[in-house]
């Protein structure tokens, strides 16, 4: 495998793989996450869609042809709908009033990653939204897309899963991750360098965001 993508990941290799190996991970597969881990992961995470959505607007406005904007866009329906959904269920599920799930304390870890959604947008730049949007995905299919392994019983444990691990997901990362390999053969040097700066970010933010549901 080539491409732009596959040698930034590379190049975060560690740190991907301890999320993806992560005590998180294994306790969410398990169905043992404490319902305390998965509130605190849940709130926070929330957060993030608003900023998200903020992200791939920017990514819409910058690409440079139709048909990437046609994709990006249906797959912002989806985070604004089916995402959004399981949260609320699971929020109800776990009693988090709406004070909490609107506008709760945030974590460091938190508003690190909302800064760094919010300068890739604002940079302008597609090939920015495009590394810190095949982080945020990709990681998420590399840990959640496990063939064989059991869901768990509860649904708050087992959607989260799926959500990042059907054959629409599946597609749209490698979408991303073939959109950013073409942009980035158009790029001079310095934008790469800089594209690659916010692909690491993205990695080193999602690693410290996990590790805090344990904190």
């Amino acid at each position: 495998m080539t491409g732009f993508a596959h040698t930034l990941r590379a190049e975060c290799a560690a740190d991907w793989q301890a999320c993806c190996q992560h005590r998180f991970v294994d306790e969410l597969f398990a169905g043992s996450l404490d319902d305390a881990h998965l509130r605190q992961y849940l709130v926070q995470d929330y957060q993030f869609i608003d900023r998200f959505v903020a992200l791939l607007g920017a990514a819409i406005a910058s690409a440079d042809q139709f048909a990437a904007r046609v994709t990006l866009a249906q797959f912002a329906a989806m985070i604004t709908s089916d995402e959004n959904t399981y949260f609320i269920r699971s929020f109800d599920t776990l009693g988090v009033p709406a004070g909490e799930r609107l506008s709760p304390a945030l974590k460091p870890e938190t508003t690190a990653f909302q800064a760094l959604m919010r300068e890739a947008a604002d940079s302008r730049q597609y090939a920015n939204a495009l590394a810190v949007l095949c982080v945020a995905e990709g990681l998420y299919l590399d840990w959640a897309d496990v063939p064989g392994r059991a869901l768990p019983p509860r649904f708050e444990h087992a959607e989260w899963i799926t959500l990042h691990a059907n054959d629409f997901f599946r597609g749209f990362v490698a979408w991303l991750r073939s959109e950013l390999d073409r942009v980035a053969l158009t790029l001079p040097a310095a934008q790469q360098d800089e594209a690659r700066r916010f692909f690491h970010r993205a990695v080193a933010c999602e690693r410290a965001f996990f590790d805090g549901v344990y904190d």
